[in-house]
């Protein structure tokens, strides 16, 4: 388990940061529940409690729930206690996000763009975040920081990414952009970004609450396939920091050429490209041809179907936890998830339902949105 931010500062301080952030992952919580989940004693809870309150980071929300007797005050953080930015770069579009400190976006915007690696595409998306920030007319002292996902292979000290088929990069420094922008930033994986959204900020704090996901695989279907896998409440990077890389599983043996060289991958079957590409239609445009029942379309949209029912069932199979699908494609999929649901109950034997199966919630918005949740925590340690 990672080791507590607070830790070795003094106990006073120390347990006022803890108390902030046990707030923030659960929502809504009551004094009790804090005393107990954090075994502080009631009048060290109750100090802790008006220290954030005085200082406008918690506030009461009504009553909570009771099992009986005098309902205790509800608490939460208060939106307007800080600030976070975050960024999503394809290689069409740059999606921006600012989050509260409730970890409610606020506005998001999303502005077409092609991705080059020059100096005129850096100045515009500094211009762009700007701009963005400026529009939403909060106080610039309390935006943490900024968040950057890239679909690719990422050092984050380095603020450098490495590698990226998707943009067609590799050694890019994003070291720049972030001293233009002149908040604290960081990048990270699109798909560990979105898996930050989806699976829920236990991911990034490590502290669970009853509604996330404390065990589960995050599978992304945009232009290439990836994923990230979620362990006890946080994100399992692997030995070498490459785990998630489901789009490089063999399903078909000496099946399509997929970019990595090798046949048969999964990115070759279930990325978003083999929809445009077999189709020379739009991801939106596809979809309105499989509402339209349109006979070409369908049988395009048929064959992936059962090859991510393939995919979903290995997945299972190997992790035995819940599913949810994300990305480009994951944005489109939950009217489609019957039919999804009843091809993979023909390859899975071992399961009575595919309630385990779920679609993203923050559709286009959920990676921009996973790299500004990282900045949230930040708020609560420098109180």
């Amino acid at each position: 388990m990672r080791q507590n931010a607070a830790r070795g500062l003094e106990p006073k301080r120390s347990n006022k940061i803890r108390t902030a952030k046990f707030i923030s992952a659960r929502g809504i919580t009551s004094k009790t529940e804090i005393s107990v989940s954090l075994k502080l004693s009631m009048p060290t809870t109750l100090q802790n409690v008006k220290a954030l309150v005085e200082e406008g980071i918690v506030e009461e929300t009504g009553e909570y729930e009771s099992t009986g007797g005098r309902k205790a005050k509800a608490l939460s953080i208060c939106g307007d206690a800080g600030y976070a930015v975050g960024v999503d770069i394809t290689n069409n579009h740059i999606t921006m996000v600012i989050v509260n400190a409730k970890k409610e976006i606020m506005a998001s915007e999303r502005v077409r763009c092609v991705y080059e690696n020059c100096t005129q595409y850096y100045d515009f998306l500094v211009r762009a975040v700007s701009d963005f920030i400026e529009k939403q007319g909060v106080e610039l002292t309390k935006i943490a920081g900024i968040g950057f996902s890239l679909p690719g292979i990422v050092d984050k000290e380095q603020s450098l990414l490495l590698r990226s088929h998707t943009l067609k990069v590799q050694n890019v420094s994003f070291r720049s952009v972030g001293n233009a922008l002149g908040y604290p930033c960081d990048i990270e994986n699109d798909a560990n970004s979105a898996a930050y959204a989806e699976l829920g900020t236990a991911a990034v704090s490590g502290d669970a609450a009853e509604d996330e996901e404390t065990n589960a695989v995050y599978l992304s279907l945009s232009n290439t396939v990836g994923g990230s896998i979620c362990f006890g409440g946080q994100l399992y990077s692997g030995d070498n920091f490459k785990s998630g890389e489901f789009g490089h599983m063999v399903i078909e043996k000496n099946g399509r050429q997929c970019y990595c060289g090798k046949r048969g991958c999964m990115d070759a079957y279930c990325s978003a490209l083999v929809l445009q590409e077999n189709t020379g239609r739009s991801l939106e445009c596809f979809f309105d041809g499989v509402r339209k029942k349109e006979p070409e379309i369908l049988k395009v949209w048929d064959r992936y179907l059962d090859d991510l029912a393939t995919a979903v069932t290995n997945l299972r199979m190997i992790f035995d936890c819940r599913i949810v699908l994300g990305g480009y494609v994951g944005g489109y999929l939950e009217e489609f998830m019957h039919e999804l649901s009843r091809k993979v109950m023909q390859y899975n034997n071992f399961d009575v339902d595919t309630s385990y199966l779920r679609t993203g919630k923050y559709k286009l918005n959920a990676a921009a949105y996973g790299a500004a949740l990282k900045f949230i925590e930040s708020i609560f340690d420098n109180i």
